[in-house]
């Protein structure tokens, strides 16, 4: 470890998911993470676990690569940035260095709409999911709903709440029928965009589809667009291009597309899901809807009746959710952990001898792993 008071903090980053070539939407917000605590003046090395390419005993076959990223790359400590499987095997098996594990959704919450299968696979995963909890360091979950998740694997007090950030200085307000003409989308049509995610059940499409299908024409004709396979890059002007953005998911954690969609301006229309109803409280134009097409047809109505953007001064609610003040947040939450480390395994004895201390530590962990 680094002792010199000028060097910067070192962050092993771990995570199975990564925008790439075939999946370009796949992975973003921890992309976005990792440019914003670059920003904040930490050195980061990505280690991406490609679990598509490589199936599900690419977790267990992580020691080599993490072995060889820790001597290499020295870090302070070592961020696994999604449950399941990956963070179990980490924080329970690779405690060389102080281990952080956040926690998004799925990996606390399940999949409930999946078939058997993977239901099972599922469950396991959020089995493990609260293990590594217990393991870790620091405990990070994105939205508050979370904690009860954790099934009192870790006290609700010594885990940290932290949404995923975003980037505030592409995510704001545009020229819609500039971005609608780029697009090549009708002008004179009610665009509806969802939050869509390579098919998956839990989004629950089909309900969308079922709800943008009991809009009348009368007016603006509603056409339903799906956010899939579009790069990260190209967000910002289909969130400006369309009308309304509907999400329907059965569950979520802290669902970063309403996030980026209330800074461009775009009204939301959602299910009472992870943390939307807080995102959306109090502005004009967002609407929750019960999960039934006729109450989401309703809301959508409403928001094309109205036929305004949200309110610009809205932007400075977002400031907090930045993914540099995000990054502050976990810059200390690296600190906590590495500082509390450091006093947990080394108590100065009388003869001046360190000696391992077994005590809990006061926060991310219930006690320490020697």
């Amino acid at each position: 470890m680094k002792n010199s008071p000028n060097s910067h903090m070192r962050i092993l980053a771990i995570t199975n998911m990564y925008p790439s070539a075939a999946f370009p939407g796949r992975g973003v917000f921890v992309q976005e993470q990792i440019k914003g605590l670059c920003a904040v003046g930490l050195e980061v090395r990505v280690l991406f676990v490609d679990r598509r390419q490589d199936g599900p005993m690419a977790y267990y076959r992580m020691r080599n690569k993490i072995s060889r990223s820790v001597a290499e790359f020295d870090p302070d400590a070592i961020h696994v940035m999604y449950g399941g499987v990956m963070a179990d095997q980490v924080a329970r098996h690779h405690r060389v260095r102080p281990v952080m594990a956040t926690f998004h959704g799925s990996d606390l919450l399940g999949e409930n709409l999946s078939g058997w299968t993977r239901k099972m696979i599922s469950r396991y995963g959020t089995y493990c999911s609260r293990r590594a909890a217990k393991a870790a360091d620091g405990v990070v979950v994105v939205a508050r709903h979370l904690i009860g998740a954790l099934k009192g694997a870790v006290p609700p007090d010594k885990v940290h709440v932290i949404p995923c950030g975003i980037d505030l200085e592409r995510f704001q307000p545009m020229d819609p029928l500039v971005c609608k003409q780029k697009l090549g989308w009708r002008t004179d049509s009610f665009h509806v965009l969802f939050a869509s995610s390579n098919g998956d059940a839990v989004k629950r499409p089909e309900l969308a589809k079922a709800a943008v299908a009991q809009i009348n024409n009368a007016g603006r004709p509603p056409e339903l667009h799906y956010l899939t396979g579009i790069s990260n890059a190209e967000v910002p002007v289909w969130l400006n291009a369309s009308d309304a953005l509907l999400l329907t998911s059965m569950h979520e954690g802290s669902p970063t597309v309403v996030k980026e969609a209330v800074a461009c301006g775009l009204p939301v229309v959602s299910v009472d899901v992870g943390d939307v109803a807080e995102r959306i409280q109090g502005i004009k134009g967002c609407h929750l809807a019960q999960p039934e097409p006729a109450d989401l047809a309703a809301k959508l109505c409403l928001v094309r009746q109205r036929g305004q953007r949200l309110d610009p001064a809205l932007a400075g609610r977002h400031n907090e959710l930045s993914i540099l003040s995000v990054a502050q947040k976990l810059k200390q939450c690296y600190e906590e952990i590495t500082r509390e480390r450091r006093a947990a395994r080394r108590v100065k004895s009388p003869d001046g001898l360190s000696i391992p201390n077994i005590s809990p530590v006061n926060r991310g962990t219930a006690s320490v792993r020697q």
